[in-house]
């Protein structure tokens, strides 16, 4: 799962400050963020400390974490409200079509009859790990970017009251992650909806 989930992380980090570059903001890139180097979307707590904690504490059935957030300035961005809504899509846009290209890899091993099973868990961990963190990122909840984009796209009054729980919102996603309601009805439910869309096409290239 290492090479999958490294380039979950980067590409996702990478991908919002492409956006924002291409939307006006240069912060990401004059601070050397716009990059495929993983060690710079390495946060010491969220992407090691934590995830191990969670990993050691739970008996390895529950691990969660987060990557160096990738600083955007929306001053600088043409249309902030509206641009901030496609800099922040662009993470979990870039993690929906790296769910595709594993699934492309693992229909092209399917089609040459290489069943080498190393090659194979590591397309799926693609497809999977890919697909967990473009749903994870877009609940609807700030600092996700899910939240981001509620933000962009509601009127202004309930866009403001759904901002000021940014503080608190990594403890709401924890909380829920922890008592399992976000798993269930949110995690679980549109996740197996990709894996459906996916690996349907996929089972038939097996036969």
């Amino acid at each position: 799962m290492a090479l999958p989930v490294l380039l979950a992380i980067t590409i996702h980090e990478a991908a919002h400050g492409y956006a924002a570059r291409h939307f006006g903001d240069r912060t990401a890139e004059m601070l050397g963020r716009i990059t495929l180097n993983p060690f710079k979307h390495i946060d010491a707590i969220g992407t090691v400390l934590i995830p191990l904690m969670l990993y050691f504490a739970t008996d390895g059935k529950f691990v969660f974490g987060y990557a160096k957030p990738v600083p955007v300035n929306t001053r600088n961005l043409r249309n902030p409200r509206r641009d901030m809504v496609w800099v922040a899509l662009a993470g979990p846009a870039s993690n929906f079509i790296q769910a595709l290209v594993w699934a492309l890899l693992l229909g092209a091993l399917l089609l040459v009859g290489l069943d080498e099973a190393f090659f194979m868990q590591m397309a799926m961990a693609g497809i999977m790990t890919n697909l967990v963190l473009a749903v994870l990122n877009l609940f609807p909840l700030p600092p996700l970017d899910g939240g981001r984009i509620a933000v962009g796209l509601l009127p202004y009054k309930p866009a403001s009251m759904l901002a000021r729980l940014e503080p608190a919102g990594f403890f709401i996603v924890l909380a829920l992650m922890l008592t399992g309601v976000l798993g269930k009805y949110w995690l679980s439910p549109l996740v197996g909806f990709g894996l459906d869309a996916i690996l349907t096409p996929l089972q038939w290239l097996a036969k």
